[in-house]
């Protein structure tokens, strides 16, 4: 089964031995995004988790967009939390991208992340 790469400057640029996503088999695997404005490469570790959060969904729906799909393709979603208490304002900005028929979905309270972030997440889409 042959594979594609997505490559967009509507999320940050893969620093490293990855890919943006892959689309393999009819879907788009999205490589795990960080709060990083691409257009200026700000990292946002300072603004509010709810900020985070934006930018990261932002970064995923740009590599989804790109591949040709929208967030209603999205069936998957992986999101990596530095603190498990803060779980109510990721879903709040969560909720306003995934209106109607929300994607799976797995949270995770995890040690660190890189840079200092509050937020990760990855996706999985089933492309039209």
């Amino acid at each position: 089964m042959p594979k594609k790469v997505i490559n967009t400057s509507k999320a940050p640029a893969a620093n490293g031995c990855y890919s943006q996503g892959i689309v393999a088999g009819g879907f788009l695997f999205v490589s795990g995004q960080l709060p990083i404005v691409p257009s200026t490469k700000q990292k946002l570790v300072n603004e509010s988790l709810a900020e985070q959060t934006k930018q990261v969904l932002n970064n995923i729906k740009g590599v989804v967009e790109a591949a040709g799909g929208s967030m209603n393709d999205v069936v998957k979603v992986t999101v990596y939390l530095d603190n498990m208490g803060n779980w109510d304002q990721v879903n709040e900005v969560y909720e306003t991208f995934f209106e109607q028929n929300p994607p799976a979905r797995c949270v995770l309270e995890v040690a660190s992340l890189h840079y200092g972030f509050k937020i990760e997440a990855d996706a999985v889409a089933c492309l039209p």
